[in-house]
């Protein structure tokens, strides 16, 4: 916690044991081969709110809407397809286009705006792009252009059924996943 009492945290769909334990071997690679261990802070996942500043004291204010929120959400099923990068910056697992994981996305951005009053869904405002990082931030240029035609042509292809939401804490850290949150199996 901050002196002023609030937290950070963001949401995010998270993959299985499977495919979290894979993802978090290429993140491993690209700590070992590449210096970049920025992504090993935070468990493999799809981010849907990018982080935002919350009052821990008004943490059950958050949890009550994203429960709510989750209540009514149906299950989908994710494919992931290769890898993809935002040149010289990021590389990550491929989310192929999937209408229900952006609609989802639209979804708690309006709902995270209107009741909780965050403005901060994407980055940069640039839209959305789903995908699983697996090295960013402290990944160099030069890494970047030594990593991304190794995996540009690697292959690896998942999927998983969404049917949760996942609230991520902030520990002063690394990321931790502060309470999940199921669709229902029944929704509409």
């Amino acid at each position: 916690m901050k002196p002023d009492g609030t937290g950070l945290y963001f949401i995010a769909v998270m993959p299985p044991g499977d495919i979290a334990e894979k993802a978090t071997e290429f993140k491993n690679y690209f700590a070992e081969k590449f210096n970049s261990r920025h992504a090993l802070k935070s468990p493999p996942h799809i981010t849907l709110h990018m982080p935002f500043k919350w009052k821990q004291e008004k943490e059950s204010t958050l949890t009550e809407v994203l429960s709510s929120f989750s209540a009514i959400q149906k299950p989908f099923v994710i494919w992931l397809n290769g890898f993809g990068s935002f040149p010289r910056r990021v590389i990550y697992i491929d989310v192929e286009s999937n209408e229900p994981l952006n609609r989802l996305y639209r979804d708690l951005a309006a709902e995270t705006k209107r009741k909780l009053n965050l403005f901060n869904s994407a980055y940069k405002n640039e839209g959305y792009t789903a995908h699983m990082t697996l090295a960013h931030r402290d990944l160099k240029p030069q890494a970047f252009d030594l990593a991304w035609p190794e995996f540009k042509k690697k292959e690896f292809r998942g999927a998983f059924t969404v049917d949760k939401l996942a609230l991520l804490k902030h520990n002063g850290k690394s990321w931790d996943i502060f309470e999940e949150y199921p669709f229902s199996q029944n929704a509409e």
